[in-house]
């Protein structure tokens, strides 16, 4: 029972750890190159950089008009 609560955390652990890098994957605040550099941050850094990626993605502005 108790390897099986154990397993249980680990995977509920992991699901939290990669749910803001699915959020980003599967954003269309960014595409490409941008998408890739925010994902290594979210890997490198955790959530303050999905925060930062909330607050201010996209970075660059692809239309032209100023924001």
């Amino acid at each position: 029972m108790d390897a099986e609560f154990g397993l249980l955390m680990i995977v509920v652990a992991g699901f939290i750890w990669l749910l803001p890098i699915l959020l980003i994957l599967g954003s269309n605040k960014t595409a490409g190159g941008e998408k890739l550099a925010w994902v290594l941050a979210v890997i490198f850094v955790s959530w303050f950089a999905w925060i930062i990626y909330l607050l201010i993605a996209p970075v660059s502005n692809r239309s032209g008009i100023p924001r």
